[in-house]
């Protein structure tokens, strides 16, 4: 099936604008490791079938489509919020902010910003926040894959250094495989502290 080429929102939303801002996080929902939010920047959409959410590609076409996002926009940014500031703040306020860092080192003057589902406060720009923009809006989406791709790489790097909770396998999520190694290892010191998961039960 040809893929849904994404783009006419954007297109949208970038008139009377100069450029806009897609913004992205993935990781919020595991048990380890750090939360990956990208920002990226573009003053015109192209008709690129291969920018789609990060979630219906498979990781070789993630990779494609992250290289040709970082040769393609205008500017990019993966800021990466890590165990203690997720456990100081919460999970939801780490987000936002790394999200406003984000936003302010990329966004020019004249840009619009759309986010996936998070609400940002931050005056100098317009800021949309959308439920599952990274399935309608190109920019999102395209944050969404490069945020996953850098997340991906980092998740099996800490598991070549930390080995037992197969975090090349399953990136952090609470897996069953992830949990019965929770059960029978304990925690890391990558495991989010504030975070409940159930055990396997034998």
């Amino acid at each position: 099936m040809p893929r849904r080429c994404l783009g006419s929102n954007d297109r949208r939303f970038l008139l009377g604008a100069s450029s806009i801002v897609g913004v992205d996080e993935v990781g919020r929902g595991c048990l380890a490791g750090p939360v990956a939010v990208c920002a990226v920047r573009f003053d015109a959409i192209p008709r690129q079938p291969l920018i789609q959410d990060s979630k219906v590609l498979t990781a070789r076409q993630r990779e494609e489509a992250a290289a040709w996002v970082a040769r393609s926009c205008c500017d990019w940014i993966v800021l990466e919020v890590w165990v203690e500031l997720i456990d100081r703040l919460n999970i939801l306020e780490a987000v936002r902010l790394a999200m406003r860092a984000a936003v302010r080192t990329i966004a020019t003057r004249g840009s619009v910003v759309v986010v996936d589902g998070v609400e940002i406060d931050e005056e100098r720009w317009p800021i949309h926040s959308l439920v599952r923009a990274d399935a309608t809006f190109f920019s999102v989406a395209a944050a969404s894959v490069l945020a996953k791709v850098h997340r991906d790489r980092l998740m099996a790097e800490l598991d070549a250094r930390n080995p037992g909770w197969s975090w090349r396998r399953n990136k952090g999520y609470g897996t069953e495989e992830h949990r019965r190694a929770l059960a029978d290892t304990g925690c890391s010191y990558l495991h989010r502290k504030t975070f409940r998961w159930s055990p396997v039960l034998p």
